[in-house]
């Protein structure tokens, strides 16, 4: 978790603050029983962090939580869920077929903090994580 700690202190927020909201989602995960967390860095492409319920057999994870870092300045969330491990009362994601790793999902795109968005995802990342147990 060495280089998700370097990302966090080397990202100077912008205006848009999506530092903070990731920072709050990644201590989401780290506060669910059971979970462990895998960071993938791609510097100039995307940093993933892919969290994984302990009673999980069927998949590799139950959600990702990637900054998209296409432009260093001006980093982006994607939120990404398999289909049938969460709703979405709110309609605020976007059905993506095959998106993640090969299997439907749900993806929600955060371009600035906002803190009722921030608890909404919160609120799916606790439902995914208590669906993925198989």
């Amino acid at each position: 978790m060495k280089e998700l700690d370097a990302l966090l202190n080397d990202w100077k927020d912008n205006d848009n603050q999506t530092r903070k909201a990731f920072s709050e989602l990644v201590d989401h995960l780290k506060s669910l029983a059971d979970t462990t967390l895998e960071f993938v860095s791609r510097p100039g492409v995307s940093y993933s962090l892919r969290p994984r319920h302990a009673a999980q057999a069927k998949r590799p994870l139950f959600a990702m939580v990637d900054v998209i870092d296409d432009d260093p300045d001006d980093r982006w969330l994607s939120v990404c869920f398999y289909g049938e491990l969460v709703t979405d009362p709110q309609e605020a994601g976007d059905l993506v077929p095959e998106g993640l790793l090969g299997e439907d999902g749900y993806c929600f795109d955060m371009y600035e903090y906002d803190e009722q968005e921030v608890a909404y995802l919160k609120d799916r990342l606790t439902e995914a994580h208590g669906n993925a147990p198989e």
